[in-house]
């Protein structure tokens, strides 16, 4: 029995649960003193009846959020505002999770990668780069990020194959869309609805913003050969070691003969594909990027279960796997409501509004590379409490489109893409990096750790970056 259970796609220690749980359960006691120290404020409203950013109104005399529903906050923030996003992220979760079990149990991951990782074993530090990129450049010019969950078992899978580790998959994919998302050329989530909102044109000097995005691929790029230069002098070195011994003992006990392997590798190939072009099609289109995840979700959900079957043969085996999958998967839902249990807190103590109203108070009367610093610092406090793009474009960019910041319109439109993206692959707030770890069974403080040199040059980078666009007029 222990033996399946070792083989679920998202397999949490206990360690790893106390630890992460520990530290989200800290960051939800901190937002609920805080709605007791930071003054009350709330934002107007328009004669639409919709929320007026540029408006604060002071509440006077008002207490801080109440204990009992602070503590309650992980099971009420789902019947809030952000429920319903929330609760398709979990059914998103489980689902991906259920899929992509039985595709490894059914032999569909191990008659894929194998096929390629046989094209590209001699050339494998190249394999390596150019899936970096295409994730890359999914961030950056389509705005993709938790869709990249259904990818990371195959690019985890892959690299195991050709001599790396799963934590090489997980910096491949995870990580690569997540600096590509930052460093955005037309993310549409960041750069166009930024854009729209303050009105400046999305590809005004646009130079800038690929030397960004060629320099911070560079900088990704040394931080991940320098790493799998290491576990390949020192394989003991790597991150996911017991991982990817299980991970490995579960493939090689799949039951794929020479007979059914070609059958399996096509059922799974199109299956990607299709899964591929979903992503693709919705992102691109304005009518349905904001159903993506809905798609998305519906899609693996039947499909799913079919491929395994079809795969198969045995309806029997392809359901309990996707049922082992939906187990191994339930965890990390607290994590998810904990984490979106800081945002609810801080709405329902009144004091996210302030927190804001501070940004007119704290630019007036500085230099512009002090100003600039200083609103990319109110977005990286934001993004720490409010994950989604849309809501703190909105926010952010409503709000400084009536401030005179002395910047320019495209500099406050980089601003707000540095303070939004490489975030979400460091802040403990951040789902789909807590749900990504999961996988690999890394914990957040390890990653962390060993993530500290690469956040530590990325934020020089971006600081300098800040600068030489101020003094070049950007």
């Amino acid at each position: 029995m222990e033996k399946v259970k070792r083989k679920t796609l998202i397999n949490i220690s206990r360690k790893t649960f106390i630890q992460v749980s520990t530290l989200l359960l800290g960051l939800l006691i901190f937002s609920i003193v805080l709605t007791y120290v930071v003054p009350k404020g709330r934002f107007g409203t328009l004669p639409s009846g919709e929320v007026n950013y540029l408006e604060y109104i002071p509440i006077e005399d008002a207490g801080g959020i109440s204990v009992i529903r602070g503590i309650l906050a992980p099971v009420l923030v789902f019947a809030s505002g952000d429920g319903l996003t929330l609760i398709m992220l979990s059914l998103f979760l489980f689902v991906i999770s259920a899929s992509f079990q039985v595709m490894n149990d059914v032999g569909g991951i191990k008659a894929l990668v194998g096929a390629v990782s046989e094209r590209f074993m001699s050339k494998r530090y190249v394999l390596l780069v150019l899936i970096s990129l295409v994730f890359y450049c999914f961030g950056a010019f389509l705005g993709l990020f938790e869709e990249m969950l259904t990818m990371l078992p195959i690019v985890t899978a892959l690299c195991l194959m050709v001599g790396f580790d799963s934590f090489t998959g997980f910096l491949c994919c995870i990580i690569a869309c997540g600096f590509g998302f930052a460093s955005a050329i037309t993310n549409p989530f960041t750069v166009l609805l930024a854009s729209e909102i303050i009105g400046a044109n999305p590809m005004g000097h646009i130079w800038y913003r690929i030397l960004i995005f060629v320099v911070m691929f560079g900088l990704l790029m040394v931080y991940l050969l320098l790493y799998v230069r290491r576990i390949t002098k020192d394989p003991s070195s790597s991150l996911t070691l017991r991982h990817d011994e299980n991970l490995k003992a579960s493939q090689t006990s799949a039951d794929v003969t020479s007979d059914n392997e070609r059958k399996i590798k096509l059922i799974y190939t199109a299956f990607l594909l299709v899964s591929l072009a979903l992503i693709i099609i919705a992102s691109m289109s304005d009518a349905l990027r904001n159903y993506a995840v809905v798609i998305l979700t519906a899609y693996f959900l039947i499909f799913g279960p079919l491929a395994g079957i079809l795969a198969s043969g045995s309806v029997r085996k392809a359901m309990k796997s996707f049922f082992d999958g939906i187990l191994g998967a339930l965890p990390t839902i607290a994590f998810i409501a904990i984490a979106a249990s800081v945002k609810f807190v801080f709405e329902e103590g009144a004091i996210l509004p302030t927190i804001v109203h501070q940004i007119n108070v704290l630019i007036e009367g500085h230099s512009p590379i002090m100003v600039a610093l200083v609103i990319y610092l109110i977005v990286l406090l934001l993004e720490f409490f409010i994950s989604s793009s849309t809501a703190k474009a909105i926010l952010v960019m409503g709000l400084l489109a009536m401030v005179n910041t002395g910047l320019s319109k495209q500099m406050l439109v980089l601003l707000y893409t540095f303070g939004d993206g490489y975030t979400n692959v460091i802040f403990p707030t951040s789902p789909v990096l807590l749900i990504s770890l999961s996988m690999i069974e890394v914990d957040y403080f390890k990653w962390v750790k060993k993530s500290l040199p690469l956040f530590a040059v990325n934020l020089l980078l971006v600081l300098g970056f800040i600068a030489l666009g101020v003094v070049l007029g950007y």
